[in-house]
């Protein structure tokens, strides 16, 4: 039934590998479910509620693009946009931000999600992708990948702020940091000797590392979910029609259109 619904022998692959691939690809997007709840409640919408909307918006988008599109990527939430969001959308006027209540800056995200969809439907996002240069194309993902990096670096320790050179290195003897390096290390030498489940096993061994020394705490597996009600569809479109609402859909829609 798996070899005639995603013709894994057409596409070189097995059921173990696929079942490898899933399991990482989980765990190591899973960092989403937790950095964009503590992300958007820093503006004032409900961690809970973020929290559940993340987990059942990142499971429909990756099963109907493996069981639709049959194409092996998982879709979460890009940090990109969250902290566009965050920081420049809802962040305060005088950090540089422009101040909208998060609830109108959902408004310009759903719009921007619609006329994406209607690019995409009609075919003009594939014929305009065909156009960008491949370097362009290839620099993109870096890009993102060296953000999150960036923001895991922040979150461990590894980098904190400085004064005058503004990124400095944490402290080398905090157990969160050593852990975070120890981590990256296993990763890093695995990745170097070819082993593929090497981002599973760094994943893996540094969480069981840190529960040993109560870095990591375990609170079980199973739980009621929060509910969702705090943030579901309390969209507000008043203002968008505004130049800066203008702005702001045009801006969610580059984001989605070339990400």
């Amino acid at each position: 039934m798996l070899e005639k619904f995603f013709h894994l022998s057409a596409n070189h692959t097995t059921v173990r590998t696929e079942l490898l691939g899933g399991t990482t690809t989980f765990f190591t997007l899973s960092y989403s479910l937790f950095v964009q709840p503590a992300l958007l409640s820093s503006i004032g919408m409900d961690f809970g509620s973020v929290f559940v909307a993340t987990c059942l918006a990142s499971a429909f988008a990756t099963l109907l693009m493996g069981l639709y599109a049959n194409f092996p990527i998982a879709l979460a939430p890009a940090m990109g946009h969250n902290f566009f969001f965050v920081f420049s959308v809802c962040g305060a006027i005088s950090a540089g931000g422009m101040g909208l209540p998060w609830e109108t800056a959902l408004g310009g995200v759903f719009i921007a999600g619609l006329l994406f969809l209607i690019v995409s439907r009609a075919g003009m996002r594939g014929r305009l992708l065909q156009v960008i240069p491949s370097t362009l194309t290839h620099a993109i993902p870096i890009g993102i990948g060296l953000l999150i990096a960036f923001i895991g670096f922040q979150w461990s320790g590894i980098i904190v702020a400085k004064p005058g050179v503004l990124l400095g290195i944490g402290s080398l003897t905090n157990p969160p940091v050593l852990l975070s390096i120890l981590g990256l290390l296993i990763t890093g030498l695995l990745l170097a000797r070819g082993n593929k489940a090497a981002i599973l096993i760094g994943l893996v061994a540094t969480t069981t590392i840190g529960m040993v020394f109560g870095m990591v705490s375990y609170s079980g597996w199973i739980s009621v979910p929060p509910s969702l009600e705090p943030t579901l569809l309390k969209l507000n479109f008043s203002g968008l029609l505004s130049r800066s609402g203008i702005i702001i859909i045009s801006m969610f829609f580059f984001l989605a259109l070339f990400d």
